[in-house]
């Protein structure tokens, strides 16, 4: 074996693609093995989830560091959480849900009527009677088992996020792709990516209002030639937003099914468009015709689904603390910024701080401002497009 490397002209890359091709075809009938392939749904994120590091061999025991915290186990000394919760899960006639690791995940069956879908233009959300608390490890899980990793996981602020990941059902399902692609599956790339951030807002009844926002990235070729690619956001997908809230309801047994699922989601009532730009300069604001409480969470779904990276929020003085960058600045001054920088002073001025302020108003009304960083009204073309970029997903 040597390290040359030989390159075969273009035709006799084809005969050669067409023989193997031809092979494999060949003996796939032989077995009676092709057939017409039908698409099944259109996210498919499990075929590159990563395999956690944390599993343990079923036939192994965690090594107990501490047993002052440890559950007695009648049985053999020895206790884990997920034992503990199968054991009380059987005994209340639960459903029990394990992880990839074998451990249990409490399911708590949702009550009848316990689940609906409101929507307003193309948000959607669900409002489930049970409390973020017992909803939270069910959505970990949930998004475990649709193939991802979270890279965000903040019970205390309500919002975890998943790591980026193709959707592998975009591959085109031809003969090539079903036969050798099985095996060189990593060779295939859609050219897209996708992430998903999930935000728990607690209403006063206890219930819990789930937000699923979806943003996405998508690799173009740039270049004079065309010769290198580089990755650029896209638009986020309400459709993909829809389908994993169907997944949700059907998870949370508030469906029999997922087509079931669909229905109701897709099905939502349609309410009215709620918000308007108003004023000018340093009155410059969005007028939402919903109280505060409802504005908030319509905000903090908004800044998630238009890509703004929310640094803090206070809720009782009304602000979101977000970093938003200009993508006319990084289009004008990107390259050369980073060709020619030597400090941390240019990537400060491409991600800018701001403050989301949501106010009420008169009445049932409220008001979203753009401010500074130091907490005054913001009159810049930048803040303008930042209150534009929000009204379009508010109204």
């Amino acid at each position: 074996m040597t390290n040359s490397k030989k390159t075969i002209p273009a035709p006799a890359t084809i005969a050669v693609r067409g023989l193997v091709i031809g092979a494999v075809a060949a003996s796939l009938a032989g077995c009676g093995m092709i057939s017409s392939v039908v698409g099944g749904d259109k996210v498919d994120y499990k075929s590159v989830k990563k395999a956690s590091t944390l599993d343990v061999p079923p036939d192994l025991t965690q090594l107990q560091q501490d047993n002052r915290y440890t559950l007695p186990d009648a049985k053999n000394g020895v206790a884990t959480a997920s034992g503990y919760n199968a054991q009380r899960n059987a005994a209340s006639g639960a459903p029990v849900v394990t992880n990839a690791a074998g451990g249990a995940v409490d399911v708590v069956p949702v009550a009848a009527g316990g689940v609906k879908v409101e929507r307003v233009g193309n948000q959607r959300w669900l409002v489930v009677k049970q409390s973020p608390e017992v909803l939270w490890p069910q959505l970990k899980q949930f998004w475990e088992d649709s193939g991802f990793n979270l890279a965000i996981d903040e019970p205390t602020a309500g919002i975890m996020e998943t790591e980026w990941n193709e959707n592998r059902a975009k591959l085109p399902q031809d003969i090539i792709r079903n036969t050798i692609g099985k095996v060189f599956d990593s060779l295939y790339s859609t050219g897209e990516k996708d992430k998903y951030r999930t935000r728990l807002e607690r209403l006063p009844d206890g219930s819990t209002e789930i937000y699923i926002s979806h943003r996405g990235m998508e690799e173009v070729l740039t270049g004079r030639d065309k010769e290198t690619t580089t990755w650029t956001p896209r638009p986020n997908d309400p459709g993909l937003e829809a389908q994993f809230l169907a997944k949700l309801m059907t998870r949370l047994g508030a469906a029999t099914d997922e087509a079931q699922a669909k229905t109701a989601v897709d099905t939502a009532i349609v309410q009215p468009l709620h918000a308007k730009l108003v004023g000018e300069g340093a009155t410059h604001a969005i007028e939402v015709d919903e109280g505060f409480d409802r504005a908030w969470r319509r905000v903090g779904l908004a800044l998630d689904r238009v890509g703004f990276t929310v640094e803090d929020r206070d809720r009782t003085q009304g602000t979101y603390f977000v970093r938003y960058v200009d993508p006319d600045v990084v289009k004008k001054d990107g390259f050369f910024s980073k060709l020619f920088s030597w400090g941390s002073s240019d990537k400060d001025k491409e991600a800018q701080r701001y403050r989301v302020a949501v106010k009420a108003g008169n009445g049932s009304t409220s008001l979203v401002s753009i401010q500074t960083n130091e907490g005054q009204p913001d009159t810049t073309p930048v803040a303008g497009k930042i209150l534009g970029l929000l009204n379009d997903q508010l109204k």
